[in-house]
This record gives structure tokens, C-alpha cells and sequence, in this order.
């Protein structure tokens, strides 16, 4: 078995922002998801059969295919997803048609199950409330001093080793957005 998502990749100046931007969250209650595992993700697999990773391939690079690159603007760093009972900090980005229908695409593609009629919201997991502590109150969403945006221009299978304190995140395959290079890029 392995566990899989899909998500984009970000920019190293946008790993950087966002890692500043949330240590202003300081509270033993609050654990930071280390820099090198930032992400956007579209849609999370879970644990599959090894063997299902070609084909989680195939899809993945056929609908990549299909989306031209998109950007999304950031709106604040704030805790989510529910302000009045948040289980983490994340950075939310303005809704996005382009977001929301690559994520829709994957999902329908490579669920096992009927998908739940939510709207997908971008966003990216800065840091998580440990469950073992009461979550801090009356925490203040910090936003931009100025445009700050993410390019979206590829999408990548990931592979995530559970681990303490944190899990492993890699980059399985990668498939550029627009068709240009239909190819995988083996990371």
C-alpha cells in the first residue's frame, strides 16, 4: 500500500512568506507543518495498492492535460476551516472556477465513491491544533500587506510516509498544466 495525493507545488518565495507569515502563531497547541511539506492540494487519495499508481498516473497527466495554468490570490492567514471551532492555520485563497474545476476533475476521476457536494476551498495547511491540548482562542487572521499569489502552472502525484512528528511529503511525478509537455518529470 501507499498513500497518495495530488497537489501543486509552490514556489520557494511563497514557502518562505507563508512560514514567516505563521509563526506569528506561537502556542504549544499549535504545530507547524515543516516548510518542505507546503502544498495546495486537489484532491487526497489515501492508501492505495502500489500497482494503482501508474494508472492514478495516467489520469493524473490526462487531466492535467486538459487545464490551462491558473493563479490564485491569496486572501488571508487565518484558522480554519471553521473560525468558530478551527482545527488548524491556514493560508485561503479567493474562491477560483480554474481551482475549483481541476479539483472536481480529479476527484471524479480517481474516487472510488460518489464525491461529496462541498466546495473545494484552496488553501494551504500552515499548521495543525494538537489534539492533545486546548485549541488557542481569539487567534487574529493576518492579511497581506499587498498582492501575494500563487501561480498554479503543474500538479504532481505525492506520496506521504506517516511519521512523528510530522509525515514525509514527496513528489512522485509531476505534469505541467496547458498540454506543453505531456511527459511526467520523475522527481
Amino acid at each position: 500500500m501507499t498513500r497518495l495525493f495530488i497537489a501543486a507545488p509552490l514556489p520557494e518565495e511563497l514557502k518562505d512568506y507563508l512560514t514567516t507569515q505563521s509563526s506569528h502563531y506561537k502556542d504549544e497547541s499549535i504545530r507547524q507543518v515543516p516548510e518542505e511539506n507546503l502544498h495546495l492540494t486537489l484532491y487526497f487519495i489515501g492508501n492505495v495498492p502500489a500497482e494503482r499508481l501508474d494508472a492514478i498516473r495516467e489520469v493524473t497527466a490526462h487531466i492535467a492535460r486538459q487545464f490551462a495554468p491558473f493563479e490564485l490570490q491569496l486572501t488571508a492567514i487565518e484558522p480554519g476551516p471553521k473560525p468558530r471551532s478551527p482545527r488548524l492555520i491556514w493560508a485561503r485563497f479567493e474562491s477560483s472556477e480554474p481551482f475549483a474545476q481541476l479539483s472536481k476533475s480529479l476527484t471524479l476521476a480517481l474516487s472510488s465513491a460518489p464525491p461529496l457536494n462541498r466546495e473545494a476551498i484552496p488553501h494551504i495547511t500552515l499548521s495543525r491544533f494538537r489534539k492533545d491540548r486546548p485549541a488557542p482562542r481569539n487567534l487574529e487572521a493576518i492579511l497581506p500587506d499587498g498582492p501575494v499569489t500563487l501561480q498554479v502552472n503543474e500538479i504532481a502525484v505525492w506520496h506521504s510516509e506517516l511519521g512523528s512528528p510530522h509525515p514525509h511529503y514527496s513528489i512522485l511525478h509531476s505534469y505541467p498544466l496547458s498540454g506543453n509537455q505531456p511527459e511526467a518529470k520523475t522527481v
